[in-house]
């Protein structure tokens, strides 16, 4: 990033780039060398609003919690430095080192939630480590709410398959604080509630004996799911309430605490700031005020098939890898379970009740995830700007990586070599645990299985190729065309 940054001029983007009010001194500059590439395009919000809080009305498409944890760990971990960076410095190697943390915890509970859903620890194993490498990995470590994200999001899926409902609403709540599209993880505990109910009703009649009543298993389904979804709703309910006081109260924040500069940018820019001499922005007037979306639809554009035009064709293309890869996942988990998919995974199967379930991409156990990568694949092709849909799915979903890597485990004979050998030498009873628990997650891996398929390349299949290919391609052009302004996912 630094190389890239040094050799290539940044280019002259209409981004937001707010006025630098206090002299840099030589070692601001010289970080500024180091990490200043992975504070481009929206990591320039994140690291404002860490540094100034939400001083504009566009500043609040950006969630509080991530910028909340950049300031904490400035003013924190690095307030030893405060003779030697100025805050805006402390800032962005906060979000760098909080990003490299997030991102490990992130490849960790992905490893560990592959580990219990598809009970394949190869599989597993290698979907983190194409995580790892991944296309989006470059708003992995720039100053952008991804890694958090993913690392939230995942950990609570992980929970939530143990069984540790309420972790896993907690930190499915925590994940609602840094993105919006965590109120979508809502439907994994309400599919978790409604199957267990669902199948529940299905058992035989002895044990339905020792069963509560029926009104009482929908009195708990139904108060155990509101809860758990106001739960993961409240910190978007309480932001936007925040933002409403900030912007639709009267004298939340008097001009001329605002600097000069920073209001001049707003003239200049159009920016509306929390001070505008008591003139109120629409969306206070609505009948439910959410600045959120006011913000997509007024600044950004964003609506349903508003970014169908000629001359976005570009854009389109750029995410046309992950719209296959993610179409193609979809369409294989549907035509290996038809009829779970059609029932919806609610009926009980034959394998669960004889205790041999299926394992791998195509299980019972990965539908909600398939179903959940659909929504979002379709709602960010449909709706959003359609180039961030590779971080979009790739900070959201496990599937593109389970389904990349069952693919490549699927095709790859020097991957089947490396299984056939772990399991000839191992003992019987860990032989069991590699086919079957999830517990047999604390093995390593004797050597990393991306690092050999590259060793081989020429000896991979085409199909092989192509993963590779989109995933190290767009990591190193993410890295190129990112950190100098450059139009990029």
């Amino acid at each position: 990033q630094a190389l890239f940054n040094l050799l290539i001029p940044d280019h002259a983007a209409d981004a937001f780039s707010p006025p630098r009010l206090a002299e840099p001194g030589p070692w601001d500059l010289l970080l500024e060398q180091l990490l200043g590439g992975l504070s481009r395009w929206d990591a320039e919000h994140f690291l404002f609003i860490a540094e100034r809080g939400y001083l504009y009305e566009h500043n609040c498409a950006f969630l509080p919690l991530y910028p909340l944890s950049v300031r904490a760990v400035a003013e924190g971990a690095l307030r030893p430095f405060q003779r030697l960076l100025r805050l805006r410095s402390r800032l962005l190697l906060s979000a760098v080192l909080l990003n490299s943390l997030f991102s490990v915890l992130a490849a960790a509970a992905l490893y560990r939630l592959g580990c219990v859903v598809l009970r394949a620890r190869r599989v597993a194993f290698l979907a983190a480590v194409l995580f790892s490498v991944g296309p989006a990995n470059v708003f992995m470590a720039a100053a952008y709410s991804e890694s958090m994200f993913a690392a939230l999001a995942f950990a609570a899926m992980w929970q939530l398959e143990k069984g540790q409902s309420w972790l896993s609403g907690l930190l499915f709540s925590l994940a609602s604080g840094v993105r919006a599209n965590g109120l979508i993880n809502a439907g994994f505990f309400l599919y978790s509630r409604g199957k267990c109910f669902a199948l529940q009703l299905q058992v035989g009649s002895g044990p339905m004996r020792k069963l509560p009543p029926l009104w009482k298993q929908v009195l708990s389904l139904v108060s155990s799911a509101v809860l758990m979804c106001a739960g993961i709703f409240l910190p978007f309910a309480v932001f936007q309430y925040y933002a409403y006081l900030r912007f639709c109260g009267p004298g939340a924040v008097p001009a001329q605490t605002v600097p000069e500069p920073l209001l001049q940018l707003a003239l200049d820019k159009g920016y509306r700031p929390v001070a505008m001499n008591g003139v109120k922005p629409p969306w206070c007037s609505q009948r439910f005020p959410v600045v959120y979306s006011y913000i997509q639809d007024t600044y950004w554009n964003v609506g349903f098939l508003r970014y169908f035009e000629l001359r976005q064709m570009p854009n389109f293309l750029l995410a046309l890898p992950v719209t296959l890869l993610g179409s193609w996942a979809a369409w294989t988990y549907l035509i290996a379970n038809p009829r779970h998919c059609l029932t919806l995974g609610l009926e009980r199967r034959k394998s669960e009740e004889e205790g041999k379930p299926r394992a791998g991409f195509c299980c019972p156990a990965v539908f909600v995830y398939v179903v959940h990568a659909t929504v979002l694949l379709a709602f960010g092709f449909f709706c959003m700007h359609v180039q961030v849909l590779t971080r979009f799915l790739g900070s959201s979903s496990p599937v593109l990586y389970w389904f990349s890597a069952h693919l490549l485990q699927e095709r790859e004979p020097l991957l089947w070599s490396e299984e056939t050998a772990h399991q000839t030498v191992a003992p019987r009873s860990e032989k069991s645990l590699l086919g079957k628990s999830p517990g047999s997650c604390g093995k390593g891996m004797s050597e990393n299985p991306v690092v050999r398929l590259l060793m081989n390349c020429r000896s991979i299949s085409p199909l092989s190729k192509c993963i590779l290919g989109f995933f190290l391609s767009y990591w190193l052009l993410g890295l190129v065309l990112h950190c100098n302004f450059l139009p990029w996912t």
